[in-house]
């Protein structure tokens, strides 16, 4: 009698592209050893997968080439089970994708955060970072008061498997707390050093996406899920410290606590901002939230506790024994899901570092809604507008001197053609048409 068959375990290298869609491919969990030198296949015009799966026709790939994917073992995540017992682990391991003889392929986002990371290393500044996702979970309930234990208790029995398979996953969650929106939900978690702060944010996206599934419950992380619903952000936080652990934004000897360093930094982020959204904002959609009174941004400015700027400096508070200076950090607003995290993030920690190595001057702050001010005291103070639209962020980025010299050019002709076929593809959608269009998607 033949031994009954059971499911091979198996473990799947990904990456997390440049529309912020995580692909992969999977081996039996056993022939870890033999791919963790060699990696996996992959194809260069995956890269230029539009939302809709469709290959950009004007990408510099086409049919030709061939790259390896390569496991970061250090990347790993693993979860045993889940609410559905039946269900295989969720097992899968970051990777870098490269060229066929081991050098780094230029086009991939993980290489070009790591890539920035070292610069920082360079200027002696580590990078401390967290990502905040907000999103949709709809299970039919009936709606619930805005942040209430209502709607935690509605959510509770997701809300615990999520924290259980985040903390199996080493993702640390910190809170799983009602939103605003109805059915809205946000999970926060600790920050993590360098690349490791996006791969987490990826994970948190996937594992969440994992117990949706597994519990047969619809969710979205897009920016907006119907015409009149709230928003959903991604927040990023960012603190930076010196290589021993030591904090650099904070100085207690100016108006707002930002030091010098932290001045120019965050000067950086708003001057090329308009140009950023390209990244952190990349979708039709991101631009029904990047409107003002929506609690998101809609202008290039530094608020202290403005959830209107797009730049914030987080509170600090002087309950407990933590110093302020290992509190202190500043939030980035000006993001969706539909972003790449290594992509955004890496493209942020550009303008960033342009911003200190080029001593830009912080002049665009703002305690006040940038709205309620007029056209001339926002130039008084250097506000500027966001893009109201992916082709007019499009056109920022385009004349972005300095950002397009920082990027490598093939990754950049590949986004310019996802991003060209994506709105010709977009294009006749209606408000409404779009938020559905896109919460299907993310």
């Amino acid at each position: 009698m033949s031994a009954r068959l059971l499911p091979v375990p198996m473990t799947t290298i990904v990456t997390t592209d440049l529309i912020g869609v995580t692909r992969g491919r999977s081996f039996p969990t056993d022939e870890l050893e033999h791919y963790q030198a060699v990696g996996c296949g992959w194809v260069p015009a995956n890269s230029a997968l539009t939302p809709q799966d469709v290959i950009a026709s004007t990408s510099p790939w086409g049919a030709y080439g061939d790259l390896r994917l390569i496991p970061d073992l250090s990347s790993r995540v693993t979860v045993n089970n889940g609410p559905d017992a039946n269900a295989p682990a969720l097992d899968f391991i970051h990777g870098d994708l490269c060229e066929t003889d081991g050098r780094p392929w230029a086009t991939c986002p993980r290489t070009l955060l790591r890539n920035e990371v070292e610069r920082y290393r360079e200027l002696g500044v580590q990078v401390n970072a967290a990502f905040e996702h907000e999103f949709n979970l709809d299970s039919g309930d009936v709606d619930c008061h805005a942040f209430s234990l209502e709607a935690q208790r509605q959510g509770a029995e997701f809300g615990g498997w999520l924290l259980s398979a985040l903390r199996a996953g080493g993702v640390e969650p910190e809170m799983f707390l009602p939103e605003y929106g109805k059915h809205q939900y946000e999970i926060t978690c600790r920050p993590a050093l360098g690349v490791a702060a996006a791969d987490r944010a990826v994970n948190v996206r996937e594992i969440t996406r994992e117990i949706a599934r597994q519990m047969g419950l619809d969710l979205s992380f897009a920016p907006k899920t119907s015409e009149h619903a709230m928003c959903n952000g991604v927040h990023l936080h960012v603190s930076l410290q010196d290589l021993d652990g030591q904090p650099l934004l904070y100085d207690a000897g100016t108006t707002n606590g930002l030091s010098t360093l932290g001045q120019h930094w965050a000067g950086g982020i708003l001057h090329y901002l308009p140009a950023l959204c390209a990244f952190t904002a990349p979708t039709p959609v991101s631009y029904e939230r990047l409107q003002p009174h929506h609690w998101s941004a809609s202008y290039a400015c530094l608020g202290q506790r403005n959830r209107e700027a797009a730049l914030r400096i987080c509170p600090t508070v002087s309950l407990g024994s933590k110093s302020v200076a290992a509190q202190y950090n500043l939030e980035f607003r000006a993001m969706d899901a539909t972003a790449s995290p290594h992509l955004a993030m890496a493209t942020l920690l550009i303008a960033g570092r342009l911003g200190i190595e080029r001593r830009l001057a912080l002049n665009a702050i703002t305690d006040e809604i940038p709205d309620a001010l007029n056209e001339e005291q926002r130039q008084a103070r250097g506000i500027v507008a966001l893009p109201a639209s992916l082709p007019q962020a499009l056109d920022c980025l385009r004349n972005s001197e300095a950002l397009i010299e920082a990027l490598p050019q093939a990754l950049l002709d590949s986004y310019f053609a996802l991003k060209t076929e994506e709105l010709t593809l977009t294009e006749q959608l209606s408000p409404a048409d779009l938020c559905e269009h896109y919460a299907r998607l993310y």
